[in-house]
């Protein structure tokens, strides 16, 4: 008998691997197989076995549950019990933290274009920084939904580093149209596989803040793409006109 099931927790080849490792293990199993994209996984078993028994297979850090009921709350057990605005919490905070800094760098000579310039910088090296905590687990993650990066493998692997130097080149007033113009091209990428994710209504992580802090695809993760898109539409407009 073969049955699919959910399982949430898993961002690289590495969970990939662990978890089919771990369901094989059982007696009555035959095979697992998992698509990572899909964060699913189906199972041979000769015998049938409770998900009470796949649960305790597998490490704490994955949680697996049956597809019907995924399909009918469209999130795992853990996360029907937080709202959306509870799950990117984190996200919100850093947020903030962005902002105040960005303020209490021009609140004595306060200037827009300074202050939207070192609100992008600050973003792109903060975020940069969780996404290079783990360069294994991010390029998988961030293949799921970036048209680009599922092309090119190689772009997922650099992109940390290239929010890193966009960042920089910010902070620093350094070819700052050249940093405009590469914002726009890149989180408009992004943003179209974001969009596409969340009208197919697909349960992935944003890897948004690398894989160190668990996010779902929201909204949010298109609003914060748009507001960069759009700040930096703003700049590139006052810098040629």
């Amino acid at each position: 008998m073969i049955h699919t099931y959910l399982v949430t927790g898993m961002t690289c080849n590495g969970c990939k691997a662990s978890v089919e490792k771990h369901l094989k293990a059982l007696p009555n199993i035959t095979q697992a197989t998992v698509d990572l994209e899909a964060q699913e996984v189906t199972v041979e078993m000769s015998q049938y076995i409770s998900i009470k028994s796949l649960q305790e297979a597998l490490p704490e850090k994955f949680l697996i549950s049956e597809k019907e009921q995924e399909n009918i709350f469209k999130t795992s057990k853990i996360e029907a019990q937080k709202s959306d605005l509870q799950q990117l919490k984190p996200l919100f905070i850093i947020f903030g933290y962005i902002t105040a800094a960005s303020i209490l760098m021009h609140y004595k000579n306060w200037e827009w274009s300074s202050f939207m310039l070192d609100f992008m910088g600050l973003f792109y090296i903060v975020f940069s920084f969780f996404k290079i905590l783990d360069l294994k687990g991010f390029p998988e993650s961030f293949k799921m939904y970036d048209p680009l990066a599922k092309q090119i493998p190689f772009y997922a692997k650099i992109y940390p580093f290239l929010e890193l130097a966009i960042g920089i080149l910010f902070l620093m007033r350094i070819q700052v149209p050249m940093a405009l113009i590469i914002t726009i091209i890149i989180l408009g990428i992004t943003t179209i596989g974001v969009t596409k994710t969340l009208l197919d209504k697909k349960a992935i992580q944003c890897a948004c803040l690398g894989t160190a802090l668990k996010l779902p695809m929201t909204k949010a993760t298109f609003i914060e793409n748009t507001i960069m898109i759009v700040m930096a539409i703003i700049m590139l407009t006052n810098t040629y006109l």
